[in-house]
């Protein structure tokens, strides 16, 4: 039988857990879209939390918030995801290095894809705004790495669960904060990114692990053909 050439991305004991979040998040994604497609005005909610904070933050905050938006700009984003990359590849993690791209890409790229088919704006300049990809990044980015850290640690069921929805609602909870206090996405819209990162990111794990297994087992098999 073939054995694994290195821990799972998404271990079996969080399949269960993480796919259900993942199925609600993906759900939360759609009914927002669908309530605010077409939309350029906060809703109510988004009127609860924005009218007060929009735009408000004054230094040494506002220098915080800005900063963390840069992670999600082009250039902090792929800051992140090369340090990342080079990094696995150096401790020889090919199979989180390829997380760390796909998660990274995939999330990105649902962003993309539902910006414009629900077609809210923000600021009346046409300015598609969600769901938030800064959001959408940065949660992806700290699940991938919370993934990754929880096959290489051994954590527990409990333990490895606590860490991965930590580090989404931390990730999640400051690039959103940013995006909203610096008036560059509606509240609703930080939820929709986070809850995409929550939906793409389990699936891309367990793709990866399938295909990497797969890899695997082809290698393994095709070894005594080769010397026959």
């Amino acid at each position: 039988m073939a054995r694994r050439s290195a821990p799972a991305l998404l271990p079996p004991s969080l399949r269960a857990g993480l796919g259900l979040i993942a199925a609600l998040a993906a759900l939360v994604v759609v009914v927002l879209g669908v309530l605010y497609a077409g939309h350029s005005e906060p809703g109510r909610v988004d009127r609860w939390i924005v009218e007060p904070t929009a735009d408000s933050v004054r230094p040494p905050w506002r220098r915080v918030a800005l900063a963390t938006d840069f992670l999600g700009e082009p250039a902090g984003a792929a800051m992140l995801v090369v340090a990342a990359v080079a990094g696995c590849l150096l401790l020889r993690w090919p199979r989180a290095a390829v997380l760390v791209g796909a998660g990274a890409a995939l999330t990105v790229g649902t962003v993309k894809l539902l910006k414009p088919l629900v077609g809210r704006t923000i600021h009346g300049d046409g300015n598609l705004s969600y769901p938030s990809g800064h959001t959408a990044f940065l949660t992806a980015f700290a699940l991938v790495v919370a993934l990754i850290a929880t096959g290489r640690l051994g954590l527990g069921r409990t333990a490895a669960m606590s860490l991965v929805l930590a580090a989404a609602l931390v990730a999640g909870a400051a690039m959103g904060w940013a995006q909203v206090a610096l008036s560059a996405h509606y509240p609703t819209d930080v939820l929709g990114g986070w809850c995409t990162a929550l939906a793409v990111v389990p699936a891309t794990a367990w793709l990866v692990d399938r295909m990497a297994d797969r890899l695997v087992d082809r290698t393994a098999n095709a070894g005594p053909l080769e010397h026959r």
